[in-house]
C-alpha cells in the first residue's frame, strides 16, 4: 500500500509539473490591478500542495490542500493566590472563533482545538446586562455561583456592557475597504461573499459617512478614492469589478489603505480600515511579525482596524487574530451571508464605534478565601501586571452597545482538588485581613476614553455566594454552557464530568431571548458536535 501510494505521489507531482510549466506562459498577466484571473492560480497550487509532502485530491479539476494555521493555545492552569494573587488580561470582543468552529461543524468535523478560543465563543453572544448610567462609558456586573461541571468549585461570571451610541448625534466615518483580490480568494466562499456583504454594510451607512476601496493582488492599488456613502451605485460597481488573480501583497495594501484613511481624517470621527482576507500574505511583507509591527505603528495615527476572514483551505487565522490585537480594533469571521448579515447589520455601529480603548482587567484574589483560580480563555489576551498601570500598553476596545464576558473558574478554600496538592505551605499560615473576611476578590477596571490617552480607575469587590447554580441568572447559565461547550470541544483536562448532553440541557433552560435566533442556532451546533464525537468514537 505504502509503496502504491509512494508511486501515485510520484506520477501526480510529475503530471503537476508538467501542468504548471504550461501554464507558466500564460500566467503573464498584470498581477497588480487585482482584476484579472491568473491562468496558473490552479498549477500553483498544485505545486504548494506536492511541496507539503502530501498527496491532493483533485475535485473538479482544482488541487484541493489544507494549509489552515491556529496558534497553539496552552490552558490558563488554576493558580494559587498566595504566590500569585493578580490575574490580568486585556478585554476581547472578537467573535471570529464561534463562526470558525460552526463551519467545522456544519462540514461534519470536530475543529482543531487551537481554533477553539473560548473567549470569542462566549463573546459571539449578547447579554442582558444593565446599561451605564454613571460617567464612564460601560457598566459592569459580577455574579457568582455553583461551577456545574465541578459542584465543588465555583464559577465568577463578570459582565460588560457598553453604552448604546446616540443615533441622534452619530460621528461621521472615514471608511477605508481593504480588500485582498488575490487568486487564494477566487472561492465562492471568498470575493463573492465578501462583496456580498461590503454592500450590506454601505446601505446601512449615513449621507455624512466616506468610503473608499483599496484592494491587493500582487501590488496594491487604489479602486475608489473616497466617496460618500450615498454613492452607492459607484461604490457597487468598483465592488463588482473586482476579480481574483495574482500573488498577496498584504503589507502594502495595509501601508496604502491607512494612507488614504489619513489622507481623509475626520477629526473627531470614526476612522476606520477593514481589511476582508483569507490572510494568507506571502509576498512583500508577510511575516506576522512584520505585519504587527507594521500594524503597531499605523495605530498611532488614531485609526482602527477591522479585520473580516473568509474561505477555508489557506485560512490564516493564527495571523490575523495577531494583527487584529495589535490594530486598535476586532476581528469576526464570515462564513456565510447570515454571519455577513449579524456583522453588517445588526451589529453594524456596535462593529463600527468604539467608545472604550485601551480597556484592561486586574483581579485581586483573597488567599484566605480562594484556595486556587482559573481564567478561562484569554490565553492570548493575558497582561503581565505591571502592563495594568502603564498606559502605554495596548488593550482591547468596546463598541457602542457590546458586551463582555469573562469567567474564572473557583476552588475555595478548604476543598480537596487535585490542582491545589501542590499549593500547601508548610510556613505560612493565610488568615482574613480585618473587614475583608467576605470578599472572594477585588476588581480593577482601567480604560482610556476615545480622546484621551491617560486611563481612568474602575474597582469592585466581589463577595462570598453560596448560590446553586439553577438559581444564577440566564446570563450566567448561558455563558457557562458555551464555555463548557469550548472546553468539550478542546477536550480540556478542567472540563471535569462534562457532556454534550450537560451544555445541552443547560444552554436549553438558559436560552432566554433569542430574536435573531443565535442561541437556537447554538443547540444544533451542540447536537452536531455530539454527533460527530460519537461517530469519530466509534469508528477508533
Amino acid at each position: 500500500m505504502k509503496k502504491l501510494i509512494k508511486n501515485l505521489k510520484f506520477f501526480a507531482a510529475a503530471i503537476l509539473t508538467m501542468y504548471f510549466v504550461s501554464c507558466s506562459e500564460n500566467a503573464k498577466h498584470d498581477e497588480k490591478s487585482g482584476t484579472e484571473p491568473m491562468d496558473a492560480t490552479k498549477a500553483c497550487k498544485a505545486e504548494e500542495a506536492y511541496a507539503a509532502d502530501g498527496l491532493p485530491e483533485i475535485i473538479e479539476g482544482e488541487v484541493e490542500f489544507n494549509t489552515e494555521e491556529y496558534t497553539k493555545i496552552t490552558e490558563n492552569a488554576f493558580k494559587n493566590p498566595a504566590n500569585e494573587p493578580l490575574s490580568t488580561f486585556s478585554i476581547d470582543v472578537d467573535n471570529a472563533s464561534y463562526s470558525n468552529v460552526r463551519r467545522f461543524l456544519e462540514m461534519g468535523q470536530l475543529p482543531p482545538a487551537d481554533a477553539v478560543r473560548i473567549e470569542e465563543m462566549i463573546n459571539y453572544f449578547d447579554y442582558d446586562y444593565k446599561e451605564p448610567k454613571g460617567e464612564h462609558p460601560f457598566s459592569v456586573v459580577t455574579e457568582m455561583a455553583e461551577c456545574p461541571w465541578n459542584k465543588d468549585n465555583k464559577l465568577v461570571h463578570i459582565g460588560i456592557q457598553g453604552k448604546s451610541l446616540d443615533y441622534n448625534n452619530l460621528k461621521p466615518c472615514n471608511l477605508v475597504f481593504l480588500i485582498d483580490a488575490s487568486g487564494s480568494m477566487e472561492d465562492s466562499n471568498k470575493l463573492p461573499l465578501l462583496k456580498q456583504a461590503f454592500r450590506m454594510l454601505v446601505k446601512g451607512l449615513s449621507k455624512n459617512d466616506k468610503v473608499a476601496i483599496v484592494t491587493y493582488a500582487g501590488a496594491a492599488g487604489l479602486v475608489l478614492p473616497s466617496v460618500p456613502a450615498t454613492s452607492i451605485f459607484e461604490i457597487n460597481d468598483a465592488l463588482d469589478k473586482l476579480m481574483a488573480g495574482g500573488s498577496t501583497a498584504g503589507g502594502e495594501g495595509i501601508e496604502l489603505a491607512y494612507k488614504v484613511a489619513k489622507e481623509n481624517y475626520i477629526k473627531g470621527g470614526n476612522n476606520r480600515v477593514i481589511l476582508a482576507t483569507d490572510g494568507d500574505f506571502n509576498v512583500g511583507m508577510s511575516s506576522s511579525g512584520d505585519l504587527v509591527r507594521l500594524i503597531e505603528e499605523k495605530r498611532k495615527d488614531d485609526i482602527y482596524l477591522t479585520i473580516c476572514g473568509f474561505g477555508m483551505g489557506n485560512y490564516k487565522d493564527s495571523r490575523m487574530e495577531e494583527i487584529s490585537n495589535a490594530g486598535n480594533g476586532n476581528y469576526f469571521y464570515i462564513d456565510n451571508e447570515k454571519e455577513a448579515e449579524k456583522v453588517f447589520v445588526t451589529e453594524l455601529r456596535a462593529n463600527l464605534f468604539t467608545i472604550a480603548k485601551d480597556v484592561k482587567i486586574q483581579v485581586e484574589f483573597n488567599p484566605a478565601n480562594v484556595q486556587a483560580y482559573r481564567l478561562i480563555g484569554y490565553e492570548n489576551r493575558v497582561m503581565n501586571n505591571e502592563d495594568f498601570d502603564d498606559d502605554t500598553k495596548d488593550a482591547g476596545e468596546i463598541g457602542a452597545g457590546h458586551t463582555v464576558t469573562a469567567i474564572y473558574e473557583i476552588i475555595p478554600t478548604g476543598v480537596q482538588s487535585k490542582y491545589t496538592k501542590a499549593f500547601n505551605l508548610k510556613y505560612q499560615e493565610i488568615k482574613p485581613k480585618k473587614g475583608s473576611e467576605n470578599e472572594m476578590m477585588s476588581l480593577s477596571f482601567r480604560y482610556k476614553p476615545i480622546d484621551k490617552e491617560e486611563s481612568v480607575l474602575i474597582k469592585e469587590t466581589v463577595e462570598k455566594a453560596d448560590n446553586k447554580f439553577n438559581t444564577a441568572s440566564e446570563n450566567f447559565r448561558f455563558s457557562a454552557a458555551v464555555a463548557g461547550f469550548g472546553m468539550l470541544l478542546r477536550n480540556s483536562e478542567y472540563k471535569g464530568n462534562l457532556t454534550f448532553d450537560d451544555v445541552m440541557n443547560i444552554a436549553k433552560k438558559s436560552q432566554g431571548k433569542d430574536k435573531e435566533g443565535y442561541r437556537n442556532e447554538f443547540l444544533t451546533l451542540i447536537e452536531k458536535a455530539d454527533e460527530i464525537s460519537k461517530s469519530t468514537a466509534k469508528n477508533e
